[in-house]
């Protein structure tokens, strides 16, 4: 089959891998319709973080192609989502509400296990892990509103609900990419009722607006503390969400969340210098991670069929699969917030 290969830092291109089969009876084989590049992947093409040659991309969506024979919840032709991890639905964390945390699971296009930027997938533990669309003949925007839930829809989420974002809260959002648009989105959704998007981006900032932001701030480090604080009145916001991972990030959420407020951090952390005394003397809590999306898109998905939150708004580049170089480039070079991939036919 076709599909992305990870070769190297900023080397990533279409090749050849071996069609999947089913393995194990509680398989199922989906052939991708949509996929996307992450801003995590950037940390791989970039050479900031390591990945495996070979398969890449932990977002997709699709159509089930052929099922193990303990599958029972899924049949061939389903139209499903997956979440960028896969997990057995029954071990302690996955029971806690925790499935990204599976004992017995992973990670979708970790170079050796297919990924997302690819025509066909295979999904272990697929009961557990794929979650079934109802409906069919969807829209384009439907689709990219899909590919959104598979991670970073969901990823902002949690970021909301790790920070206990509750009705009538203020919140700042520190970061604006499409986890952080996403965040902008999720804070609506748990009832915040000011919603400070730091973001210097016009077309990003734009995007934050249609999510539901209502401040805007463009400026960065200190600057972007002392702006937030004037905003709130020298009080600083009850939450702030994370959704960077840099040292700047995280000191800018603890320096605009008041006292006894919380952070969450959805940012993948490459923190070098971010000290726990920052948030100690003001009684900052934190909390945050690997998304548990699996535990998530049901109830999103919900609210994208009908009508209520439009994610998808996140992409704004879409190519096909063999132009998924492009598509790195056009992320790593900010011009474009999410690449979309076009894969497959409903």
């Amino acid at each position: 089959m076709k599909a992305a290969i990870f070769k190297a830092a900023r080397d990533v291109e279409v090749g050849e891998r071996p069609d999947p089969k089913i393995q194990d009876a509680t398989d199922a084989l989906v052939r991708v319709v949509r996929g996307c590049v992450c801003g995590s992947d950037l940390w791989y093409y970039r050479g900031i973080n390591p990945h495996k040659v070979g398969s890449i991309g932990h977002e997709y969506i699709g159509v089930v192609e052929e099922v193990g024979p303990e599958v029972k919840d899924l049949a061939v032709g389903d139209f499903v989502i997956a979440p960028f991890t896969f997990n057995d639905g029954t071990c302690p964390a996955c029971l806690a509400g925790f499935p990204s945390n599976c004992e017995h699971g992973g990670a979708f296009g970790n170079g050796e296990t297919d990924g997302g930027q690819g025509e066909f997938v295979r999904a272990p533990f697929a009961d557990a892990t794929l979650v079934k669309v109802p409906g069919k003949d969807f829209t384009d925007e439907q689709l990219a509103s899909f590919t959104a839930l598979s991670d970073v829809m969901c990823t902002g989420y949690h970021a909301g609900v790790s920070a206990g974002v509750k009705e009538g809260d203020t919140v700042a959002v520190v970061g604006d990419g499409a986890v952080g648009l996403s965040a902008v989105l999720g804070a609506r959704l748990l009832g915040a009722k000011r919603i400070i998007a730091l973001s210097r981006h016009a077309d990003r900032q734009a995007v934050a607006k249609e999510f539901g932001a209502t401040d805007i701030v463009a400026e960065r480090g200190e600057e972007a503390i002392a702006e937030v604080l004037r905003l709130t009145d020298g009080v600083g916001v009850d939450a702030a969400l994370e959704c960077v991972g840099t040292d700047q990030s995280i000191e800018t959420a603890a320096g605009v969340t008041r006292a006894g407020g919380m952070i969450g951090a959805v940012g993948v952390p490459l923190y070098e210098e971010f000290t726990y005394q920052s948030i100690f003397w003001k009684n900052v809590g934190i909390k945050g991670g690997v998304a548990p999306a699996r535990r998530y898109i049901p109830e999103l998905l919900e609210r994208v069929l009908a009508g209520d939150i439009n994610p998808g708004l996140v992409f704004n580049f879409t190519t096909d699969l063999d132009h998924v170089a492009e598509a790195y480039a056009a992320m790593d070079e900010r011009r474009a917030i999410k690449s979309l991939l076009r894969v497959g036919s409903l």
